[in-house]
């Protein structure tokens, strides 16, 4: 279907005719206009409870946001890993999706404040996000948080960072993951997709910017058969958690999402798929401007609700 009227008003404040793709701006300047564009904005939608905290990580502390619902608990919990491609992207930038899914869901959520690439390089974010899963786990008594009901999640390179975490949860014995919502995730660095070909250019994430957001992440060209970088080479995906996918029309990463969908289907593996047709990549988190980005945050929160036995 042609692309959404809001989306089209929005592509025209995020790229307008012009402006530079974010890898043209270099590091620095790309971490810039994102804070700028998703870390601030209108009164962040109040919880009941937010609090900032550093935590064990495997190269020292790891900065999380966690946020309480209303309620008595011990309430399920979901880790959830920001977006970015492993370069952009803080507790800022996610702060209002956060917020959201805390309420829309009535859990406690853990925003992990993970190592950024290229100062710190795969498997840096991974290590870190596991690290910050398995030690919500292990305090879920302090956290008022029901260990049995634990869930990840994340967008774009923070569904990589899902799919990676799960991967490496079932071969490190846990910590146990109830669920794993993957919103247009990362899945294959080999970017062979008819998505990658029909929407390369013009729909705010480029196929050039994901494979400069590859390069700041790997180290070497064997990296990108690494099942903990790309989940697609994974050759095993039985046993892993039941899944949420979302993807996007327009956007180079759909059909990786949906395959890796797929295969976890193919595995065993409860997993539903829902594309949001008319849209690009990053509507999940514009739910301010896009009713089909509100829509997806609310079915999001369902899918967890159900995972959580709610």
């Amino acid at each position: 279907m042609p692309l959404d009227e809001d989306v089209k008003q929005m592509m025209a404040l995020l790229s307008p005719p012009g402006a530079p793709a974010l890898h043209e701006l270099g590091v620095e300047m790309a971490r810039q206009a994102m804070n700028s564009l998703l870390g601030t904005g209108a009164e962040p939608e109040p919880v009941a409870r937010v609090e900032n905290r550093d935590i064990p990580g495997p190269n020292g502390p790891i900065p999380v946001r966690i946020y309480t619902p209303q309620g008595k608990g011990p309430h399920p919990a979901l880790v959830y890993f920001h977006g970015g491609g492993w370069v952009l992207g803080n507790l800022e930038t996610h702060d209002a999706s956060s917020r959201s899914l805390t309420n829309q869901v009535g859990c406690v959520v853990v925003s992990v404040d993970y190592r950024l690439a290229p100062e710190h390089k795969f498997p840096c974010a991974i290590e870190d996000c596991y690290a910050a899963t398995a030690w919500v786990a292990a305090n879920a008594r302090e956290l008022d948080v029901d260990a049995a009901r634990i869930a990840i999640g994340g967008d774009s390179a923070g569904g990589n960072l899902t799919a990676t975490v799960a991967l490496a949860a079932k071969e490190r014995g846990g910590p146990r993951i109830v669920h794993q919502l993957l919103i247009y995730p990362v899945t294959d660095a080999r970017m062979e997709t008819v998505s990658y070909r029909e929407n390369a250019d013009g729909y705010f994430l480029t196929a050039g910017s994901m494979q400069w957001f590859w390069e700041q992440y790997l180290s070497c060209a064997d990296d990108r058969t690494n099942p903990l970088a790309s989940p697609e080479c994974a050759k095993d995906l039985g046993g892993l958690p039941p899944a949420t996918v979302i993807t996007a029309e327009f956007d180079p990463l759909r059909d990786e999402g949906e395959a890796y969908g797929e295969r976890l289907r193919a595995a065993g593996v409860p997993t539903e798929i829902r594309r949001w047709d008319g849209v690009i990549h990053g509507f999940f988190g514009m739910t301010m401007g896009l009713e089909k980005g509100r829509d997806a945050m609310q079915y999001a929160a369902r899918q967890l609700r159900s995972a959580f036995g709610m």
